[in-house]
């Protein structure tokens, strides 16, 4: 969100600012503030993640597990069950029903994300940091 502001603030600045090196300065000044925000923030978010992670609780330490379940199951339904049944079904003479479709376009990228983010887990396990237990 930031870096979309420094485009307009940079435009601005060659409107008020001639000198530039001044400028090239300032805008630099304002990517790197800008950076330096993002940066935070991420390891804000890294912070609640290891303190969600580590809760005693089913019920928050297990909302990614979960979640992984569920979407894993939509593409094994997808992509395991309704082939097999609508086969299944073709075989014994009722072509006309299908198996109902989980909907993947919402699923895809909370799965994608996830596993994206799941490669954490084998680093947890190389370096021995990893939790074996609920």
């Amino acid at each position: 969100m930031l870096e979309s502001l420094i485009g307009p603030v940079s435009n601005l600045l060659d409107k008020f600012v001639e000198d530039k090196d001044q400028k090239a300065r300032l805008t630099h000044e304002l990517t790197t503030m800008a950076e330096r925000h993002a940066h935070e923030i991420a390891k804000s978010q890294i912070e609640v993640n290891k303190v969600e992670a580590g809760h005693k609780s089913l019920f928050v330490a297990g909302w990614r597990p979960a979640m992984g379940w569920i979407c894993g199951l939509g593409f094994g339904m997808n992509f395991i069950i309704a082939p097999i049944f609508t086969f299944a079904t073709n075989i014994a003479g009722y072509p006309d029903i299908t198996f109902p479709q989980a909907d993947l376009e919402m699923m895809m990228p909370v799965l994608l994300g996830m596993l994206g983010i799941g490669g954490l887990r084998t680093v947890e396990k190389v370096k021995s940091k990893a939790r074996e237990s609920l």
